[in-house]
């Protein structure tokens, strides 16, 4: 609050962390997976070592508590690993390469450059809040989440 000047306060929910752990509303635009065939492909399970899994049972477990993720519905699920980040840390990754070899590609998943900065047009204030977890907190439209599974 201190480094925020006066001006900007009534701005704040914007750079709320509080939010940024919250999933947003689904909305018309949110993405649909479209599959070439009828069934969702099934992964093979990589083995995790007794440390990994204790880090994924953790990850589930809080995940679930904030509704990021729901426990698994189908009889299908991406694979996951762990790859080791700089710190020495284990970063948590979901194998989405069978998914994405049977999606059907959206030719124009993003709209023009031009349309959107005629949309940005007369804004004045941006904030980087949806980058603390952006892509975690993308909504895949309602019914597809089971494609989605690990």
């Amino acid at each position: 609050m201190k480094v925020v000047p006066p001006s900007y306060h009534q701005y704040l929910y914007v750079f709320s962390k509080v939010k940024a752990d919250e999933l947003p509303p689904h909305h018309a635009c949110d993405p649909h997976i479209k599959l070439e065939g009828l069934l969702p492909p099934v992964g093979v399970i990589y083995s995790l070592s007794k440390h990994e899994s204790e880090i994924l049972g953790v990850y589930m477990l809080e995940n679930v508590e904030n509704g990021f993720i729901r426990p698994r519905s189908s009889s299908t699920g991406a694979p996951v690993l762990f790859v080791k980040k700089k710190d020495g840390g284990l970063c948590l990754c979901v194998d989405y390469h069978k998914l994405n070899a049977v999606t059907r590609k959206d030719r124009y998943p993003v709209p023009p450059m031009n349309q959107l900065l005629t949309a940005l047009n007369g804004s004045n204030i941006f904030s980087n809040r949806d980058l603390c977890g952006a892509y975690n907190l993308l909504r895949i439209k309602e019914g597809d989440e089971h494609l989605t599974e690990f």
